[in-house]
């Protein structure tokens, strides 16, 4: 199914990488969760694991954060398609653990747009899921 696209190229980026993976990188999950319509899905497709409703991306957001002392997204690569309300990004994620390991990570997401709010997240991870 295709949705009626609402968002500028400079839009889509702007909720992908500030809106939605910035505040992931601050551990705000409130403002990160505003991304997300309220029956997303968010699939890591390496992994085949879905997480379907914002419940169920809180709870995955949550852990994820509380799992390492700083995240950051950074040294994005966006291609998108306006027409059709779609943005994807390959970008590096640096997790460093509360024990100070640091786990570098090369992922794609592709994100598909609802009514300007995610509705499809794939996440496609170069190393081990840690969005379980």
């Amino acid at each position: 199914m295709q949705y009626e696209p609402t968002l500028s190229r400079d839009e889509l980026i702007d909720i992908a990488t500030i809106k939605y993976f910035g505040n992931v990188d601050a551990k705000n999950i409130d403002a990160a969760m505003e991304c997300f319509n309220d029956e997303a899905m968010l699939c890591v497709q390496t992994e085949f694991t879905r997480h379907a409703g914002k419940t169920a991306i809180r709870r995955m957001l949550e852990d994820f954060t509380a799992a390492y002392a700083t995240i950051v997204h950074k040294d994005f690569t966006c291609t998108v398609d306006e027409t059709n309300g779609r943005v994807t990004a390959s970008f590096e994620a640096v997790l460093t653990g509360h024990d100070g390991d640091v786990t570098r990570l090369y992922n794609t997401n592709f994100w598909r747009f609802r009514e300007g709010k995610f509705q499809e997240v794939y996440v496609y991870f170069s190393g081990s899921n840690v969005l379980v």
